[in-house]
This record gives C-alpha cells, structure tokens and sequence, in this order.
C-alpha cells in the first residue's frame, strides 16, 4: 500500500486513486520571466521521482504542469525589453524544456500555457460570479473569501483579522496578507496586455490560471496535487477556494508539498549572492546527472541544504555509482551464484517498500547501496558468474526508470593504454611486482586508477 503525507488533513495516509490504476496529477510549473534556479528544481525532481515511482508500481500517470506565461512578472520583463509577452514568454519555455531534459525529467502529459485558457478562465469566473462568490470593483473581479466558509483548511491561515471586502491586486503577496484575491484584472495601458471578453477587457490573475487548466485536463476533483511549501498560502488555498466554489465539489484528493532548498543554510537570494540557475552550476562543470541526484536524495518534505561540497559528493556517489554498473561487464567466469538472485529481491522489496512510504529516499537509496556492498564483496571473492551479471544489470536499469542516474556513454582508453595494462597484467603473472607497480603508478599520473580483481584488471578515469 502507498502512503503520502497529505498537506489538506496534516498526516500520512492510504493512497486511493478516484479511478483504479490510474493517478490524475497536476504539478505547479514555471512562471517563464527568467531562467528556473535550483529552488524551482527541487520541487520538479521531487515531482519527477512521485511520477516515475507510480508508473513503476503499476499505475498511468496522466500529469499535467501549468506554464505561467501571463502574470505581473512576465509583463514587466516583456516591457523592459521592449519586445512582445509571446517573444519572452516562448524563449524562457524554450529554456525550461531544455532544462527539464537536461536533468533527466519526464515531460507532462501537458503543458498548457495560460494564455492560451483565457476562455476556461473566463468561464469559471462567470460561474462564480453567478453563484455569488466573485464581485466587481473598480473594474477588476475578485473573490470574496468570507463566502467560502472552509477558507484556510490547507493552510491553516488565521482569519480572524480579515477585512471584509479588503482587496489585493498583486499575483505573489506576504503570508499575512489575507485579503479577496483578484480573479480578473482590469485592463492596464501601461502594460499592453489585455484580452476583451464578456466580463470584460482585462487579464486573468495568476490563482483561477491554475484552476481552470487543471480542471480542463484532469476533472472538476483529481488525484494529485503537487508544489512546493511557498505554494500552499495563498496559491493553492486561492485554488481550493475557487475550485471547490465554482464547482461544489472537492478539489483535490491528495495535496504534497516539498521544503525549502536551502544554499549554505540560508535563503536563496540574489543579494546574498548565493543564487544558481541550473545553467550556472553546468558552467561550473558540474555533472547534471549528480545535480539531479542530490536534489533527490532527500526526502521532499526535509529542507534540502544545497552546497557545492555536498554537490561534489554527489558526484562522487554517482561516479561510483556508474563505475560499479559498467564494471560488472569484465566478469568471465562461469559459475552461478544463487545469493546473487535472493539479494537482488531483498534489495527490490527494499526499494519499493521504502518509496511507498510517502517517497521515502533516503532509506530506499540504502537498500540499493547496501546490495551494491553485498554484490562487490561476491564479486572480490571470485563468486559472481556471467548470469549473475545480466541478472544484476537487469536489475540496475530496473530501478533506473525510477532514480534515472545512470550514465550509458561508453568510455574508451587509447590502444598504447590498453597495451600498458596488458603488460602490467603479464607482469604480474610473471610476479615482476616492479615493473607492474611503475606502471600502475605511470597510469595513475595519468588519471588512470587500475583495480585488480579475480577476473582480471578493471580501470576507471579521474575527473
């Protein structure tokens, strides 16, 4: 049975899909006004790896990520440069679906662009101007939150020094500001950006963008909703609000929530110039591989401390990690170690087990670290055989369709190398320890590291 921490009723419980085998999942996704930093990224590894594990249990996961290409951000970036929303909008979609790829992320489903739903928008701010939930006001339409009497219950926000009727325009506000949310807004010369439809000339506030896209593609009441721990006040409370108003049905079964990532224990900021983009850290030479592995490692509910010292030893884990899958190729015996099989179930039952328990990484990581010790203490006392390594392999790349960390490229050695190590290895055999040690030593200037097994020499390249 899987089991999710549910942010909506403050505890872990059993995961039931409204249709069987079948999970309906909306994840947050960007604001396109400039580059996602590792912040954002978290949150969409997190989101990746809860995708990746449903399928791999059995289910289809239908998902769908909003592109946020029409809020107060997006406007003043678009003016700034003096260029059209759609010619700013499309090159920071162009550079997130590159990211995405990059880190190894399953594409949605869908990735429906908020100017695109202006209609479904519309229509579901008419439904709640008709029920009585939205209201006019100098043009712009907002929602009356004192109307929707379970307001609060994902956030637990105190409404007790609520203004009635009191407003706020802004898309992103304080935690504090517990105001009527704008669902429509007024048309604006300065910006340019405006649509005239029936309720009037204006653009769509950031909040009933997410509520009208996840419905069109997922139903009025879905399985899954994800973000990150800043999302759940206002954004997603503003979301319930208007779903459940518009709607008079539950919104969302099942609500996650990721922590913060923290860089160098505080806040990511600018100012405190301690601010990466994804595109920063590949400019420092770091391994996107171990990017994505250190933003999974952790459990999504845990603050994530980012540093480059705990990046390096991700990159380490996942460089031995690699050497440990393309190493098992050298092994040429022909016996058959039966534990060989009993491990690989254990180590399976582990990971599953683990990830079932509301995506439990850190303790599923270590059943597969613990079965890769088992297997090189096998392998160095000569008792793994050919079968042993396809079943291994299999295995491996198994759970690879969950963790996504292995690195297929193939690494060669030039041939006068290779002749080295077949000298060094008639070396040995001739028990001329000498001349094998000069060589090994030579190789190692190299950044060459050999590694002497009962099936022979192994080497790997350093960094």
């Amino acid at each position: 049975m899987v089991r999710f921490y549910n942010t909506l009723t403050k505890k872990k419980e059993d995961f039931y899909p409204i249709e069987d085998k079948i999970v309906k999942m909306y994840t947050c996704g960007p604001t396109v006004y400039d580059f996602a930093h590792i912040g954002n990224f978290r949150a969409y590894v997190f989101e990746d790896l809860l995708h990746r594990f449903l399928e791999y249990i059995g289910y289809k996961v239908i998902r769908v990520m909003n592109i946020t290409d029409v809020d107060d951000k997006t406007i003043k970036g678009a003016k700034k440069e003096g260029i059209s929303l759609k010619e700013y909008t499309d090159r920071y979609i162009k550079y997130f679906l590159e990211d995405i790829n990059t880190l190894r992320l399953k594409k949605p489903d869908f990735m429906p662009r908020a100017t695109e739903h202006i209609k479904e928008m519309v229509e579901l701010i008419k439904k709640l101007l008709n029920k009585g939930y939205a209201y006019y006001k100098d043009g712009s339409i907002y929602f009356s939150i004192s109307k929707f009497s379970s307001y609060g219950k994902l956030s637990g926000i105190d409404l007790s020094n609520v203004k009635i009727g009191a407003s706020v325009d802004a898309d992103e506000y304080e935690k504090e500001d517990v105001r009527d949310f704008v669902l429509w807004k007024k048309a604006k010369e300065e910006e340019g950006v405006y649509w005239d439809t029936e309720i009037g000339k204006g653009r769509p506030g950031w909040h009933i963008e997410c509520s009208a896209m996840s419905m069109k593609y997922l139903g009025e009441t879905f399985d899954i909703h994800t973000g990150g721990v800043d999302n759940i006040f206002p954004h997603h409370e503003n979301e319930i609000a208007q779903s459940e108003s518009a709607t008079g049905k539950k919104f969302v079964n099942y609500w996650l929530h990721c922590a913060h990532l923290l860089v160098n224990g505080e806040k990511m900021s600018k100012s405190k110039g301690n601010f990466y983009t994804l595109r920063d850290l590949l400019n420092k030479n770091y391994n996107p591989v171990a990017i994505r592995y250190l933003l999974l490692s952790t459990h999504y509910r845990d603050p994530l401390n980012f540093t480059e010292q705990s990046l390096r030893q991700a990159e380490n884990t996942v460089r031995n990690y690699n050497e440990f899958y393309k190493g098992l190729n050298i092994c040429a015996s022909e016996k058959y170690n039966q534990m060989i099989k009993q491990e690989i179930e254990k180590a399976k039952k582990g990971f599953i087990k683990e990830l079932s328990d509301d995506l439990n990484i850190s303790s599923s990581l270590s059943s597969i670290f613990n079965f890769i010790k088992t297997v090189n203490i096998f392998f160095s006392k000569g008792e793994f055989g050919k079968e042993n390594v396809k079943e291994v392999k299999e295995f491996m790349e198994d759970i690879d369709r969950v963790l996504c960390i292995i690195e297929r490229k193939e690494e060669f050695l030039p041939e006068e190398i290779l002749d080295l190590i077949k000298e060094r290895e008639k070396a040995r055999k001739d028990r001329d320890f000498e001349k094998a040690d000069k060589i090994r030593e030579f190789l190692k200037q190299k950044k060459i590291i050999l590694e002497d097994t009962p099936y022979g020499t192994r080497w790997k390249k350093l960094d």
